[in-house]
């Protein structure tokens, strides 16, 4: 029988930081969230190799009392509650304590902190958990934390983190939201000694939405804002032209906490269901202000997600707001005066002329089908290898192979049945609403919708080329540049062997900036801005679970429906 063994604090500890740590950007959050609570107006978060080798945060706060610096690392260990009544008013960041513990417990960690009371600073190193060294150190009123080798006592945890590139973007996105939460607090993150995220600390929420998103995003946001007796909500809302394929644009801020909230997110996209198109979904952030008591916290180790106690009114509370704002700030014009989509019907271009030689001709088609299949048929049924054939069936398909071409001649030998297309053939009588093709057959009408078959063309002759490494690209009279953000230049950096091999030519332009020179002749005009961005959204919803083949593919429908427009 196994007996009951009490785990000793190095392997507990090492199990908690596996709920709390979970990559580097969680360590990352950790901090940066412990230095906003510290009162910091200037964070500088500095990492190298993805926050996998090191991370170092930097931020001018109140610091630590010397005494308290051995006191931080032990579990649960804080100076943000007391007791377990503190837990249901809680106003800041972090509170459980475990943070420090778990950090230390799987990386080499170096801590100096300074509090204005004293003229001195104190140092402290600890290793795998581990305490080194504790010594007086000369150092500003703040806090530096360094945590290097992350991970390197837990080799399972390594298996499972991505390339530096992508948990560099984990982390840009959020330094980026913490941002958006704190526009009064500078942010900078260096990567690999590389600035890429510096925002001033304004406390002007609009001028760091701008520098985070961009001039086009923000000159495409509506704000919003309502009022109820328990919570509140405040934020911003895109108008549908800035919407993308993923949720990526979308920010939740419970009592200035990030969160994730799958319930809050169904209402904006409920109030903006009849403004979007399929597989869209809407740019937002939004603040929720409600009385600390009516929310739980502390049900994720990452506090990530949180629990309303009256969900309802929450959900109702956002609806009404965002559809509002929608109200107010996005107008539909119903005049259809103008509106071509409701233009009578075009007369036909070819029209069906029962004595002129459309007619003749049609008529002369399929009297050649009906000799044809009836001396395919005869054939068929003299043979002795054919005798259990079903003549209405396999013969009727092996001749639609080709109307006019003998399958089986004279010999009774059968010739190589090529992969065409089992249409009989038709004359096309014209077009209706510039959008369908009309053709008629022996006894049937046509219908045959033109941007379909023209994508299925397209899509075709593009992915030959493809497999075939045969792309044409024609070169742009104006390169395209596109600033990304972390998560859409990470996803580009790693598919972009795909793009270059589907005939996009596209080069670095700076820090998270590319420049597309070159573009698929097979797209003719398109929206390369556009289209770029719903590729990589839909390559960010494959993860890294897909084949090449599957992402070309993907990447051809994409492009394919971009150069098929309607009226054509």
């Amino acid at each position: 029988m196994n007996r009951i063994n009490v785990l000793d604090s190095a392997t507990s500890n090492k199990i908690a930081a596996g709920e709390v740590v979970e990559r580097p950007f969680s360590v990352v959050k950790e901090l940066v969230e412990n230095s906003i609570d510290a009162g910091a107006k200037n964070i500088i978060i500095e990492i190298n190799d993805g926050g996998q080798t090191c991370i170092k945060i930097t931020d001018d706060g109140h610091g630590i009392h010397p005494d308290d610096i051995e006191k931080a690392f032990l579990p649960h260990a804080t100076s943000k509650i007391l007791n377990i009544d503190d837990i249901f008013n809680i106003s800041t960041l972090g509170f459980r304590g475990e943070a420090l513990a778990s950090i230390a417990a799987i990386s080499n960690t170096t801590l100096i902190s300074r509090n204005e009371q004293f003229d001195y600073g104190r140092k402290i190193i600890i290793n795998g958990g581990k305490i080194e060294s504790v010594s007086e150190a000369g150092a500003n009123i703040g806090t530096i934390i360094e945590v290097k080798d992350l991970f390197f006592n837990v080799p399972a945890r390594l298996k499972f983190l991505k390339s530096p590139h992508r948990e560099a973007a984990l982390i840009g996105d959020i330094v980026h939201r913490l941002a958006i939460a704190n526009p009064s607090i500078s942010f900078k993150l260096i990567s690999n000694g590389k600035v890429s995220v510096n925002t001033y600390g304004t406390d002007d929420f609009i001028n760091t939405v701008r520098y985070i998103y961009g001039k086009d995003i923000c000159d495409n946001i509506i704000p919003i804002e309502k009022h109820e007796d328990l919570a509140s909500v405040t934020g911003y809302i895109g108008k549908p032209e800035i919407s993308r394929g993923s949720r990526n644009n979308q920010s939740v801020f419970v009592n200035k906490r990030y969160i994730k909230n799958k319930m809050i997110s169904t209402a904006v996209e409920a109030a903006f269901k009849s403004f979007l198109t399929i597989n869209k979904y809407p740019f937002f952030i939004l603040f929720i202000d409600i009385y600390p008591e009516f929310i739980d916290v502390n049900v994720h180790p990452t506090k990530t997600e949180i629990k309303f106690k009256d969900e309802r009114l929450i959900f109702k509370l956002v609806f009404d707001a965002v559809h509002d704002a929608i109200k107010e700030g996005i107008k539909v014009s119903f005049d259809f005066e103008d509106d071509k989509s409701v233009e009578k019907v075009e007369t036909v271009q070819i029209p069906l002329d029962l004595k002129g030689d459309n007619y003749n001709s049609l008529e002369e088609k399929n009297k050649e089908f009906d000799n044809r299949f009836i001396e395919q048929k005869s054939l068929v049924n003299t043979d002795e290898n054919y005798k259990n054939i079903d003549v209405n069936s396999a013969a009727l398909d092996i001749v639609k192979e080709d109307p006019v071409k003998n399958i089986i001649n004279k010999n009774n030998d059968v010739t190589e049945i090529k992969n065409i297309a089992k249409f009989e053939p038709l004359n096309v009588l014209g077009q209706f609403n510039k959008t369908y093709i009309l053709a008629e057959g022996r006894e049937d009408l046509y219908i045959i919708d033109q941007h379909a078959a023209h994508e299925k063309i397209l899509f075709e002759k593009y992915i030959n080329e493809i497999n075939n490494a045969q792309v044409i690209a024609q070169l742009l009279i104006s390169p395209v540049v596109l600033e990304l953000d972390y998560d859409d230049f990470s996803c580009y950096i790693n598919n972009k062997d795909i793009f270059l091999k589907s005939g996009f030519n596209i080069e670095i332009f700076g820090e998270n900036t590319i420049s597309i020179r070159e573009v698929p002749v097979v797209l003719g005009k398109i929206y390369i801005k556009e289209l770029f961005l719903n590729i990589l959204d839909n390559l960010k919803q494959f993860g890294t679970g897909k084949t090449t083949e599957v992402k070309y593919n993907n990447i051809a429908k994409m492009a394919c429906k971009a150069a098929v427009k309607a009226n054509d």
